[in-house]
C-alpha cells in the first residue's frame, strides 16, 4: 500500500454534525446457524433476537450486526463491496479479552497491527466477511492523521498481558460499538465526491488509492480503497453475494437528515424511502442506510424497562427461567447472567446479592410490554411459593 498522502483542506459547510455515528451493519451470510455461533463464541456478541432468516446481534445495547441468510449466495469476488467492519472495544483491556476469546475458541486470525491511532486484530467470518477488532489509543498520542504511514506489527503477547491471568469472559464488553466501515470501491474521486461533498464527511487521511473520512476529527468512521483495482465491477445485489447488505449512518436528527437529503437531491442520487430510514447507494453501488437517532423500529434505539426482584434465590430463578426457554430459543446463560432472545425483543438477567435484576428490551412499546408480560408471568409462576412479584419501571429510550 502506498503511503504518499495528499493534504486535505477542511471545509466548513455541508458537514455532518459532530454527534453523527455509525449504526448496525447488515451482512448476507450463507448459513445463519454457523454465523450466529461464530459471532457469539469467537466475537462474543449476544443474540438480541432471531426470526429466521434474520438474526440481530450486539453487546447488549444497540444492534451491531444484522445477519441475513441467503443459502445460495456466492462468496465475494473482485468487485466493490466490504473490506471489513471494525468492532471497537471501549478499552485496551476489553480488546485483550477479545483476543483471549479468540485464543480460547482457537479462532484463526489474518493479522494484527498497531496503527498508532489504534490496535487492531483482523479475521474473516465464516463467509469471508472481514472483521476488525480494535481499540483506540488515547487521542493525544495519535500521530498526524494527514501523514499516517504504514502500521507496525501488534505485539499480541503484550496485549494479552493487559488482562494478566484473568479468566476469559464469554461476552464482548457492553461498550463495544461499530467503530468504522472500510469499503472496496472502483473510483476514488467519485467516492470522495459522494462521501465528502454529498454525505458530509471530512477527509482525515488521503492517499492515491485509499481515503479515510470522519466527523469531529476522529481518525476515520469510513475508509474506502481501490486495492481490488480501479474500475472493478460495482457491488452486486446483496442477496446474491455474501457480504455487505448495507451499513448505517445515524444522523443527529430530522434537521440533519433533511440537509443530507437536500444534498442528495441536488446530486441526483436516488433515494429509497424505508420505514427505518433512507437507503442510498454510493457510486460503486454500495448501500448506505441513513437514519436519525431514536428513529424507526429496528434502527437500533431500543426501549428498556427494568425490574429488581428481591429474593434469596436469584441464581436458581435465573437458571430456571433460562432453562425453561432454551428448548425453543437460543438462550445464553450461566449462574450469574443470562439473555433470553425473543423475536419481539429480549430480556437480560443478572443475579446479584439478594436480587434478580431484569431488563426488558424491545423496539416498540407493544413489544416491550410483551417481553415484560412473558418474563414476569413465568417468574411469578415459578416463585409462587415465595410470593415473588415483578414490577417493571417504565420504558426509557436507550
Amino acid at each position: 500500500m502506498s503511503t504518499t498522502t495528499t493534504p486535505v483542506a477542511a471545509t466548513t459547510s455541508g458537514r455532518l454534525a459532530p454527534t453523527t455515528r455509525l449504526g448496525a451493519v447488515e451482512l448476507t451470510v450463507t448459513d445463519l446457524d454457523r454465523s450466529v455461533a461464530f459471532y457469539q463464541d469467537a466475537i462474543g456478541l449476544r443474540l438480541h433476537r432471531r426470526e429466521d432468516p434474520v438474526a440481530a446481534m450486539g453487546a447488549g445495547g444497540e444492534d451491531l450486526m444484522v445477519l441475513v441468510e441467503e443459502q445460495t449466495a456466492r462468496r465475494a469476488g473482485r468487485h466493490a463491496g466490504l473490506y471489513h467492519v471494525a468492532l471497537l472495544s471501549p478499552t485496551r483491556e476489553a480488546l485483550a479479552r477479545a483476543l483471549q476469546r479468540l485464543a480460547v475458541t482457537r479462532t484463526p486470525i489474518e493479522g494484527a497491527s498497531d496503527h498508532g491511532i489504534s490496535e487492531a486484530i483482523y479475521l474473516p467470518d465464516p463467509d469471508g466477511n472481514g472483521i476488525e477488532l480494535a481499540a483506540d489509543r488515547p487521542r493525544k498520542t495519535w500521530p498526524k492523521l494527514e501523514t499516517l504511514g504504514r502500521p507496525n506489527p501488534l505485539d499480541l503477547h503484550r496485549l494479552l498481558a493487559a488482562v494478566g491471568d484473568a479468566e476469559p469472559v464469554r461476552h464482548a464488553d457492553p461498550g463495544t460499538s461499530v467503530g468504522h466501515v472500510h469499503l472496496h470501491v472502483n473510483d476514488i474521486a467519485a467516492a470522495r465526491e459522494f462521501y465528502e461533498d454529498v454525505i458530509g464527511f471530512d477527509a482525515m487521511t488521503a492517499m492515491p488509492n485509499a481515503v479515510f473520512v470522519s466527523v469531529a476529527g476522529y481518525h476515520h468512521h469510513l475508509g474506502f480503497n481501490t486495492w481490488r483495482g480501479v474500475g472493478v465491477p460495482a457491488a452486486p445485489a446483496p442477496e446474491t453475494v455474501a457480504g455487505l447488505r448495507h451499513w448505517t449512518l445515524v444522523l443527529d436528527g430530522p434537521g440533519e437528515r433533511d440537509a443530507v437529503r437536500e444534498r442528495l437531491d441536488r446530486a441526483g442520487v436516488a433515494i429509497e424511502e424505508r420505514a427505518d430510514g433512507l437507503l442510498v447507494r454510493d457510486p460503486a453501488g454500495i448501500p448506505l442506510l441513513l437514519r436519525t437517532a431514536g428513529g424507526a423500529a429496528g434502527a437500533g434505539e431500543p426501549l428498556r424497562a427494568r425490574a429488581n426482584v428481591v429474593t434469596d434465590r436469584p441464581s436458581p430463578y435465573l437458571l430456571q427461567l433460562c432453562k425453561h426457554f432454551r428448548h425453543k430459543l437460543d438462550v445464553t446463560f450461566d449462574e450469574r447472567a443470562g439473555t433470553i432472545p425473543f423475536t419481539f425483543g429480549r430480556c437480560e438477567l443478572r443475579a446479584a446479592d439478594g436480587v434478580l435484576e431484569l431488563e426488558a428490551i424491545a423496539a416498540t412499546p407493544a413489544e416491550l410490554e410483551r417481553v415484560e408480560h412473558v418474563i414476569g408471568s413465568h417468574l411469578e409462576r415459578f416463585g409462587r411459593r415465595h410470593e415473588l412479584s415483578v414490577s417493571w419501571a417504565g420504558a426509557t429510550q436507550a
